[in-house]
């Protein structure tokens, strides 16, 4: 088991060697998505007991390394101990469950300024501000688009585009949009 701690990402790491001596309660989950909700269901208490907003959870390979990712945030920034809290009881509980087949890497972390909007929160809070839009399918010879942010439904997005004069606002399906997150300005 490694540690590490990154100051400018607010990043800690944990590395999980898991070994297989079929001792393992309830079988392995091995799909994406059920390792995403079962570490939402684990981190949800944890994070609701420090007054954290639980941002985003993934599991992802990238090289020949696994990554369970837990983003948090909190009003006014979330801190290294905040991330070191959820890190050390999170790190028990994933011990003691032992639902991931994999060895990996376990970061807690702010979302960063650049931020992805994937819940209704991150639409509430980002009305008004500059988001990037990335799209599966070019829209008028566009697959990438900024603007301010106008309004939000569960299947669309609204933005508007102060630098092109007095262009209409463009309303987008979200079926659309491949990545959308704030603007870094």
């Amino acid at each position: 088991m490694v540690r590490v701690g990154v100051h400018p990402l607010f990043v800690f790491v944990i590395r999980r060697n898991q070994k297989d001596n079929g001792k393992r309660k309830g079988g392995i989950t091995t799909k994406k998505a059920e390792i995403e909700q079962r570490t939402t269901e684990l981190v949800m208490p944890i994070i609701l007991e420090n007054r954290l907003e639980l941002v985003d959870v993934e599991y992802v390979k990238e090289g020949s390394d696994y990554y369970l990712r837990i983003y948090a945030d909190k009003e006014g920034g979330i801190t290294i101990g905040d991330c070191e809290i959820v890190n050390r009881a999170l790190g028990d509980l994933l011990d003691r469950e032992d639902y991931i087949k994999d060895a990996y890497i376990l970061e807690v972390s702010s979302p960063g300024l650049t931020r992805p909007l994937k819940k209704e929160n991150d639409f509430k809070r980002s009305i008004g501000r500059l988001v990037d839009i990335r799209l599966f399918k070019a829209i008028n010879g566009r697959k990438e688009l900024e603007g301010i942010l106008e309004a939000y439904t569960d299947t669309t997005v609204t933005i508007s585009f102060s630098d092109e004069g007095n262009q209409e606002p463009m309303v987008i399906n979200r079926n659309e949009i491949s990545m959308i997150r704030l603007a870094f300005v």
